[in-house]
């Protein structure tokens, strides 16, 4: 039997759900992700019950919203934008559009990769709370702050990105097509 996972280390899986639901009920459906930036990992919710659990890389420089920190945001955020339907697997994407171009995908985790591509799929994010991630000098959607493939898989499982949340290719593939706009995205530190 598998065991279910612990969200948080600092609450319980219900409690955390609960806490989520009474603050945010507004924004919240049957679908929702939760990022851990301590366990690098992203829960994917359907109907309370997990779905997937993913390994992510967030930010190199740590948990921020400052414009220009290169930190990942916490708190809630929305799926606002969703990019590349249909895309090869490796795609490149620059200013959210797709080059045509396929990027050479780095599996080893002290490889790095010159470009720091955003590949294959892309969730633009946008934050919920205002002075938080939503607003002037903090803002999630203005800071281009995504879910997306990276062509640094090998560095997936350690803090290594500019701010966003990358997973594999195959993963985030997979991810996409189970998501709509507006999908709940809440994003913590422990």
């Amino acid at each position: 039997m598998n065991k279910q996972p612990v969200y948080s280390s600092l609450t319980g899986n219900q409690e955390l759900l609960d806490r989520l639901f009474s603050n945010f009920s507004d924004h919240i459906s049957n679908t929702m992700l939760l990022v851990n930036i301590s366990q690098q990992c992203l829960y994917h919710l359907q109907d309370n019950t997990l779905i997937n659990k993913y390994i992510i890389s967030s930010a190199l420089n740590g948990v921020g919203s400052e414009n220009n920190s290169g930190k990942t945001p916490l708190g809630a955020h929305c799926i606002q934008e969703k990019f590349g339907d249909d895309a090869p697997i490796a795609t490149i994407f620059r200013g959210r559009v797709d080059t045509g171009e396929l990027a050479n995908i780095l599996t080893d985790q002290n490889t790095t990769s010159d470009a720091d591509n955003i590949t294959s799929r892309i969730l633009r994010l946008a934050g919920l709370e205002p002075g938080l991630n939503q607003g002037d000098g903090v803002d999630s959607y203005n800071r281009y702050i995504y879910i997306h493939g990276t062509d640094e898989e090998g560095r997936l499982g350690h803090p290594a990105s500019h701010g966003c949340i990358r997973m594999a290719n195959q993963d985030i593939i997979n991810l996409y097509p189970t998501l709509e706009l507006n999908t709940f995205v809440y994003i913590f530190a422990a």
